[in-house]
C-alpha cells in the first residue's frame, strides 16, 4: 500500500507488478494476498481486487483515541489508510493517547469501511527502544516467553546422558572434533574433523547435535519448536526456537561432555568429489569450542584478531579442514554456485543503557571472513550430501529450494549491467555457471557491490518444500537444510528422517508426506517473518544511532534511484539514508526507467548508481525506521525538518502533560516485562 491510498499487486507468477487504485482495493490492506482482475492501463497493469484470499497484516500499534462512547485506534503505519476502531469496550486498561497495540478482528469489505480491533497490550513509551521493540514483536506476533508446558517438559529432560541414551550408537569420542563459532554463541550444534589420506583425499566428520533424540513429534516441546519455526536473531537478545535446557546445554555441543549426535562420515577424492558417506548415529565428545577470530588468528590469516590458545594448540587439525574447504569452495565455484559477499549490519550496544553506540559491517576482516568460510564450506557439504543420500532412497524429505531468477527482473539486470559497461546476455544469466564467472569478473570492479545487490533483487527467494526443484544459486541438483536443528524446524525434521533409516525404521517414513508438507509451508512462512523482524530491528537501531547525529556530515554511496529520492549507504557507520527530491530545492529530478539515475530537469545535475558523495543528516524518523539526509545544503528542507521535530516534540508534550494528569489518578498497566532467561540470547 501507498499512504497516499493506492497500492500495488506483486504477482506470484513472473509479471509486473500490477497497481490498484484506492476505490479497487476491495478491502484488502497492506500484506493481504489477493487474487486481482488485470487489464492493461494507460501506466501499465492495472487491477481490481476479487478476493482477500490471506491476510498479511493481524496486529496493528498505533495511538489511542476515545471520544465519549467512541474509541479507534490511528496506526503508526502510513500504508494502513483507515484507523481502528475498537469493537469493545477495551479489556485492558488503556487511556486516550495512549500507545497500543491492538488485533483486527474484523477486516474491511469495502474501500469505505473501518477495519474493527481490540486492544491486547499498552507500551511503555518511557522505553523507546523496549517500546519500539515490542511494537515489531507483537505486530508480528512474535512470542519471546515459552508456555509454562513447555518450559515443565524442557525441566523435566535429564541433565546429562545415561547408559540408554548411548545405546546403540557409534562411539566417535576418539575423534578430535571442535566446534567453530562467533565468540559470542551460546549453542553450538554442529563440530568438524578432516584428515588427510595417502592419495591426496580427505576424511572428514561433520557432527550435528541429535535435538530429534528430545524432541519428540506431537509434544508441546515439538508443538512449540514448529509454531516457532526458527530462531530470531536481534542485536540485543535471541528469540529460540527451543528453550535453554535444550539450546545451550544437552542438545549444544560443549567441549568435553558427551553428546548425542548425527554424524555424516564422508570420504572426498583429491579433485574435490565426494567418493562415499556414511549417516551414522554417534556419541560423540568436543575437545574444544573455537571462535572465529582465534582461527583465522591461528591460521595466519590475520594479526587483527584475538588469540585463542586452544586454536593454537590444533594448528594442523585447522590446516587440515580449511584446505578441505578450499577444495569444496573451488568446486562448487567451478559447476556454478553464485557467490555473493554483501556485508551484513553488525549493531555494537553500550552494555549498560542498550542504546546503539555503532553499526559496522559484518566480516570487515577478510582473514576472519576466511575462517566463517571454512565452517560454511563444510555445513554445505553436509546438506548437499544427505539431500543426495534422501532422494537417492526415494524418502520424503524436506528441501531448501531456490527457483530460477524471476525473467522480468533477469532482463533488467542485463540491461542495467548493460548501460554500466559490462557486456552480458540474457541466456547466460539463466544458467548459474555463466553467471557466477560473471560475477568473479566484476567483483574488483566499482560497481561489483551495486551489481551484486541488483542481482540478488532479481533471484526469487528461496524456501521449503517437499519437490525438490534444485537450488539455482548453489548450483545443486538436491539440498536441504541439516546442519542447525537447534534453531530451525526443517533441520529437526530432516534428523528424525535420518535417525528413523540409521535405526531400520522405513515403515515409519511412509506416511510422513503430508506431515512434511505442512511443515515445510509453515517454515517458509515464518523464516520470512524472522528475517522481516531482524531487519526492522536493524532499521530500528539505525534510526536510534542517527538520532544524536544530526547536522553530521558523512561520506555515502548511492545504492539505490527510487521515483522520490535516492538511497546513499554511509561508509561508517553502516547506515543506509534517503536524500528527498523535494528537499533539493525547486528543482524537478527524473528517474531513467532502469533505476540507474536521475536527472535534474532545467539543470541536468545527475544522481547515478554507485556515485560518490558526502550527505548531510536531517532528520531520523524513529516510527519509520528512516534517516533523511542531504547531499549539499538546503534550507529548504532543513526549515521542514526543524518544523517536523519541533511539531512532534510539542505533541510528545502535550501527550505526556495529558498521560501524567491520568497517571495520577489511576493506575497503569500493560508494560513490557523485562528480560527473563527465556530471552536466551546468540
Amino acid at each position: 500500500m501507498n499512504r497516499r491510498g493506492f497500492g500495488f499487486i506483486a504477482p506470484e507468477s513472473p509479471g509486473p507488478d500490477v497497481l490498484v487504485r484506492a476505490w479497487n482495493l476491495g478491502g484488502a490492506m497492506q500484506g493481504d494476498r489477493v487474487s486481482v482482475r488485470v487489464a492493461r492501463g494507460s501506466r501499465g497493469w492495472e487491477g481490481e481486487v476479487i478476493e482477500v484470499l490471506e491476510r498479511g497484516t493481524n496486529f496493528v500499534s498505533g495511538v489511542l483515541r476515545i471520544a465519549g462512547k467512541h474509541a479507534w485506534i490511528e496506526p503508526d503505519d502510513e500504508r494502513i489508510q483507515r484507523p481502528i476502531a475498537l469493537s469493545q469496550a477495551p479489556a485492558i486498561k488503556a487511556n486516550s493517547a495512549d500507545r497500543v497495540i491492538a488485533r483486527i478482528t474484523r477486516y474491511p469489505r469495502s474501500p469505505g469501511e473501518m477495519p474493527q480491533g481490540d486492544i491486547v497490550e499498552v507500551l511503555d513509551v518511557n522505553r523507546p527502544i523496549e517500546f519500539e521493540l515490542g511494537k515489531i514483536l507483537l505486530c508480528e506476533g512474535v512470542r519471546q516467553e515459552f508456555t509454562q508446558q513447555v518450559l515443565a517438559q524442557a525441566r523435566q529432560l535429564p541433565q546429562k546422558l545415561s547408559a540408554g541414551d548411548k545405546r546403540r550408537r557409534e562411539d566417535l569420542r576418539g575423534i578430535e572434533l571442535v566446534t567453530i563459532d562467533p565468540a559470542d554463541a551460546r549453542d553450538h550444534d554442529d563440530a568438524v574433523w578432516a584428515e588427510r589420506l595417502e592419495n591426496g583425499g580427505y576424511r572428514a566428520v561433520i557432527a550435528i547435535a541429535d535435538v530429534s533424540h528430545y524432541v519428540q513429534p506431537g509434544s508441546a516441546l515439538d508443538q512449540e519448536a514448529l509454531a516457532r519455526g526458527c530462531t530470531i536473531y536481534l542485536p540485543d537478545r535471541a528469540i529460540p526456537m527451543l528453550p535453554p535446557e535444550l539450546s545451550t546445554n544437552l542438545a549444544s555441543l560443549v567441549p568435553k561432555r558427551d553428546r548425542l549426535a548425527l554424524a555424516l562420515e564422508v570420504e572426498i577424492a583429491p579433485e574435490g568429489a565426494v567418493l562415499s558417506h556414511r549417516l551414522i548415529r554417534a556419541v560423540i565428545r568436543s575437545r574444544a569450542r573455537l571462535h572465529y577470530q582465534g582461527v583465522a588468528r591461528a591460521l595466519g590469516f590475520t594479526n587483527r584478531a584475538e588469540a585463542q590458545p586452544a586454536a593454537d594448540a590444533r594448528k594442523p587439525l585447522l590446516r587440515t579442514l580449511f584446505d578441505l574447504s578450499e577444495l569444496l569452495r573451488k568446486r562448487r565455484i567451478k559447476r556454478g554456485a553464485l557467490m555473493f559477499d554483501l556485508p551484513e549490519a553488525r549493531v555494537k550496544l553500550d552494555p549498560a543503557t542498550g542504546e546503539p553506540v555503532d553499526i559496522e559491517r559484518s566480516r570487515v576482516d577478510p582473514g576472519v571472513a576466511r575462517a566463517y568460510n571454512l565452517v560454511e564450506e563444510l555445513m554445505l557439504l553436509a546438506n548437499e550430501v544427505v539431500a543426495l543420500d534422501l532422494a537417492g532412497r526415494g524418502v520424503a524429505a524436506i528441501y531448501r529450494v531456490h527457483p530460477h531468477p524471476d525473467e522480468r527482473l533477469i532482463e533488467n539486470f542485463v540491461s542495467i549491467a548493460g548501460m554500466l559497461g559490462y557486456k552480458l546476455d540474457s541466456d547466460s544469466v539463466r544458467k548459474p555457471k555463466k553467471l557466477a564467472r560473471f560475477l568473479l569478473k566484476v567483483a574488483d570492479s566499482p560497481h561489483a557491490g551495486n551489481l551484486e545487490y541488483l542481482l540478488l533483487r532479481a533471484m526469487q527467494q528461496a524456501s521449503y518444500d517437499t519437490t525438490n526443484t534444485g537450488h539455482f544459486a548453489l548450483a545443486a541438483e538436491h539440498y536441504l537444510h541439516f546442519t542447525s536443528p537447534i534453531r530451525r524446524y526443517p533441520d529437526l525434521a530432516i534428523h528424525r528422517i535420518v535417525s528413523a533409516l540409521a535405526r531400520g525404521k522405513l515403515a515409519d517414513l511412509k506416511q510422513i508426506q503430508p506431515a512434511l508438507k505442512v511443515q515445510a509451508e509453515q517454515s517458509s512462512r515464518l523464516e520470512r517473518r524472522a528475517m522481516k523482524v531482524e531487519r526492522e530491528v536493524v532499521d530500528l537501531y539505525r534510526a536510534l544511532l542517527m538520532r544524536d547525529k544530526i547536522g553530521e556530515s558523512f561520506d555515502a554511496t548511492v545504492v539505490g534511484i527510487a521515483e522520490h529520492g535516492i538511497y546513499c549507504s554511509l561508509d561508517a557507520p553502516f547506515v543506509d539514508v534517503l536524500c528527498r527530491f523535494s528537499c533539493l530545492g525547486e528543482e524537478r529530478y527524473e528517474r531513467d526507467a532502469l533505476g540507474l539515475k536521475a536527472v535534474g530537469v532545467r539543470s541536468g545535475k545527475v544522481f547515478a548508481l554507485g556515485d560518490r558523495l558526502r550527505v548531510r543528516i536531517v532528520e531520523s524518523v524513529i516510527a519509520r525506521r528512516q534517516v533523511l539526509a542531504l547531499p549539499q545544503k538546503s534550507p529548504t528542507c532543513d526549515r521542514r525538518a526543524r518544523s517536523r521535530r519541533e511539531q512532534r516534540a510539542n505533541e510528545t508534550q502535550d501527550s505526556d502533560r495529558e498521560r501524567r494528569e491520568k497517571a495520577s489518578k489511576k493506575p497503569r498497566a500493560g508494560k513490557i516485562r523485562p528480560r527473563t532467561e527465556a530471552d536466551n540470547g546468540r
